[in-house]
Formats: C-alpha cells, sequence, structure tokens
C-alpha cells in the first residue's frame, strides 16, 4: 500500500445478499466527496469489481442454451430471478475476479498510486468465505482489506423482498435472489467460525495475512447521518489494523 495516498489499495466487501453492500457503494459514490472519503473511510476514487453482473450474465446465457434446445449449464429459473444450479460457477467467478484485477494492474501499473479497487461479492454454505478468499490470487490479497457486512439470515430475507418489490414500483424487468436460493445457499456462512466471532483482526489467506472488520449493520438505516458514523468507525479501525 502507497504511504502517499493513505487509503485501501483493494477493499473486499462482502457479506449476505441484501446486508448493504450496495448502500456502501451508493454511499461512497454519490453522498461523500472525495476529500471525506479519504478522510473517513480512507477510499481514493475507486472503480468496482462485482461478480453479481458476470453471476447475471451467465444466468442469461443458460436462457440462450435453453432457446436452443440445449439443457442449462450452471442455473434454472425460478420467478423472476435464478438458483444457481451447479455450484461450481462461484469458483470460477473467483478465478474471473482474478483475471479482471490481473489486467487492470498489468495495463496500469501504478493503478493503485491514485486508486482503490472495490471488490464485492456473497457467498453461502459451511465454507463459503473460507473457500472463496482463499481462492482469490495472491496479487489482490497482498494489497488486501476486508470489509464484511453483517446482518442476520432472517434480515438479509426480509431486505431482499423489500429490495424487489421496491424495484417493481419502478421496472417489470426486477429482479431478486429467489427464496429458493436464499434458504438453500445463504441460509449459513462460515465468516462467524473463519474469525473465531471476532469483529476485527486478521485472517491468513494463501500464507498472508489480511486484516479485516466486521460491521453490524442492523437495524437498518438509509439516512447518511446514521450510515456515515457507522461506515467511519468500522473503516477506520479497519485501516488500523491494515497500517
Amino acid at each position: 500500500m502507497s504511504s502517499m495516498k493513505k487509503a485501501f489499495d483493494n477493499l473486499i466487501v462482502i457479506g449476505r445478499p441484501a446486508c448493504g453492500k450496495s448502500e456502501f457503494i451508493d454511499f461512497i459514490k454519490n453522498k461523500t466527496g472525495d476529500a471525506d472519503r479519504l478522510k473517513n473511510l480512507f477510499i481514493v476514487p475507486f472503480q468496482e469489481l462485482d461478480d453479481f453482473v458476470w453471476l447475471w450474465e451467465k444466468c442469461g446465457e443458460d436462457d440462450i442454451w435453453e432457446k436452443l434446445g440445449y439443457e442449462r449449464i450452471v442455473s434454472k429459473r425460478s420467478g423472476n430471478g435464478y438458483f444457481i444450479s451447479n455450484h461450481r460457477l462461484y469458483d470460477f467467478l473467483i478465478e474471473k475476479m482474478n483475471c479482471e484485477a490481473g489486467n487492470l494492474f498489468k495495463s496500469n501499473p501504478e493503478f493503485h498510486r491514485d486508486r482503490t479497487l472495490l471488490i464485492e461479492f456473497s457467498r453461502g454454505l459451511k465454507n463459503a468465505y473460507d473457500n472463496a478468499l482463499n481462492r482469490l490470487s495472491e496479487e489482490i490479497l497482498r494489497k488486501a482489506a476486508i470489509f464484511y457486512i453483517k446482518v442476520s439470515f432472517e434480515e438479509s430475507l426480509k431486505r431482499n423482498e423489500a429490495r424487489y418489490r421496491e424495484k417493481l414500483k419502478h421496472s417489470i424487468l426486477a429482479h431478486k435472489v429467489p427464496d429458493e436460493e436464499m434458504y438453500e445457499y445463504y441460509n449459513v456462512d462460515d465468516w462467524d467460525d473463519i474469525t473465531v466471532g471476532k469483529e476485527g483482526g486478521h485472517l491468513t489467506l494463501r500464507g498472508i495475512k489480511v486484516p479485516f472488520v466486521t460491521m453490524g449493520n442492523e437495524p437498518e438505516s438509509k439516512d447518511p447521518a446514521v450510515l456515515g458514523p457507522r461506515y467511519s468507525n468500522a473503516l477506520g479501525r479497519l485501516w488500523d489494523l491494515r497500517r
């Protein structure tokens, strides 16, 4: 990490669906200026890599295979969303993350001089984050810090439905993580196991010590006056661990 910019190089933002990752991205993108974002959140102008975009693309490709009369490869239709039937897709998405980040760094060796890379994803099941995080490249992990946004499964389920209902008001193309997927895949994750329930510390991933913080995000709020201090407290602790 550059000592000049005093900001995170690679910030990994993870948590259950609808835990508040998108709200966090919206906050740092639209509700705080460059100076305040650097001072309070240790983030400079940033670029995002969100694996949901690629997941949705793969599900759309399944629609094409089905239309052609072939079997779907990774998903099946479930209401206005997709249920991931082939969990190997999640490992594929991490490897794609590695490739995309590697290409960014290769095309611009000075990328981190004045940029933060935000890496965003959700995982479920008992080996969720242990598997995913250890699949990230050493190139990412050597300059990484992990920000886990924590809500209960019940809260995630409630917000997922509320978010879908809100989108329906504006578009018939609204989609959500199907309840089937929520219950089968996201009901459990292993974050508390791999962090031993700690709110902050270091994880050893591929032999690299990577700092993490867990930020509780209940009760839900969309008020910047509430979210600002919530984020700055968590990321301030993470910055201290990173240094």
